[in-house]
């Protein structure tokens, strides 16, 4: 049995820079494309944090409590195996039990979600949860994700939009995973939602670069950042085709506000991502942090209540989606 790892160490929080405006639209197109986390935002309103600021994980400046060496690891290849690694350990780890915390500022509103994910099992045994809570000045809005190895349901609730409730048939994903020769045993999940479904599409839509390693309260850590893969930022913004042949050229022309890197810290020894960070470009042209998710009070390898991944809704306005996303189900980016 895997060893129980407990995380409970934060960083100490240091004031979090002014963000810049920006199209609140446009934010959510970009970031909802890469991120299962930020689906929450569709539910977007003005939102301020009950947290005091000294302890806010949503007031750090960039790279807070990350004691920074001069060990620089610049082959893009080490980058991009350190992030494959993590997702690979995530599949295979006994079971996981983290809260969540995120801030995202768009267009003078700041937005406020916290939670937090569990995981058990592996292979076809493997089940999550993902459950995360954004309140507004005066609404609050739900998402949930659960899987229970045999259905994936999502439910969402919030503000003006109605209630959505969606079922996924996993023996059809995994069916159709096994047409692409991926074998029966491995993880389902970057497939359908939850942590891993996030890295999984961090990792599509953006290569990475360097691979720092760094301190975080002791705790050792790699801080690696991506940036747009040219080719699924075309796929997203044809607009920008003109620009292909100049890479630095395509990431300058996104509009504003749209994420243009991403930053990722990582365990060492774990390769568990304690904490994810989305930068975009600002109207001066200054890139500047517009949404910090942290996942901490991290336990690995311990007991997990099997209760969490029960979700037995109501019949009434449930969809079944999972045509959709067997025609999206394509192989993780090797």
């Amino acid at each position: 049995m895997e060893k129980p790892v407990e995380i409970t160490k934060l960083v100490d929080f240091a004031p979090l820079p002014k963000m810049f405006a920006l199209d609140f639209r446009r934010f959510l197109r970009g970031v909802v494309l890469l991120l299962v986390w930020v689906t929450c935002l569709f539910f977007g309103g003005s939102s301020r944090s009950q947290e005091k600021a000294e302890s806010s994980v949503y007031r750090q400046s960039v790279g807070s409590g990350v004691q920074q060496t001069a060990e620089l690891v610049s082959s893009e290849k080490q980058a991009e195996r350190l992030v494959a690694s993590m997702l690979s350990r995530l599949g295979r780890v006994e079971s996981i039990s983290a809260r969540i915390r995120q801030r995202t500022r768009a267009e003078g509103m700041v937005l406020v979600g916290t939670g937090r994910y569990l995981q058990q099992g592996s292979g076809v045994d493997q089940q999550f949860r993902f459950e995360v809570v954004n309140k507004a000045d005066t609404e609050t809005f739900e998402l949930l994700e659960v899987s229970d190895g045999i259905s994936f349901w999502k439910f969402q609730k919030g503000g003006s939009m109605p209630v959505r409730l969606t079922r996924v048939d996993i023996s059809q994903i995994r069916a159709k995973l096994k047409d692409f020769g991926i074998e029966e045993n491995q993880a389902v999940a970057p497939h359908l939602g939850g942590l891993q479904r996030s890295l999984a599409l961090i990792r599509r839509f953006f290569q990475f670069e360097s691979a720092e390693r760094e301190s975080l309260e002791g705790l050792p850590v790699w801080r690696v950042v991506g940036r747009w893969n040219p080719t699924r930022l075309i796929e997203n913004f044809p607009h920008l085709k003109a620009l292909s042949d100049s890479p630095k050229g395509l990431t300058t022309a996104l509009p504003v506000g749209t994420p243009c890197s991403v930053e990722l810290i990582i365990g060492s020894e774990q390769l568990f991502p304690f904490r994810i960070t989305w930068s975009a470009r600002s109207d001066d042209g200054r890139v500047e942090p517009i949404s910090v998710l942290e996942l901490y009070e991290v336990r690995l390898g311990e007991p997990v209540d099997s209760a969490a991944f029960v979700y037995k809704p109501s019949a009434e306005g449930l969809l079944d989606v999972t045509e959709q996303f067997v025609q999206e189900t394509r192989p993780l980016r090797k």
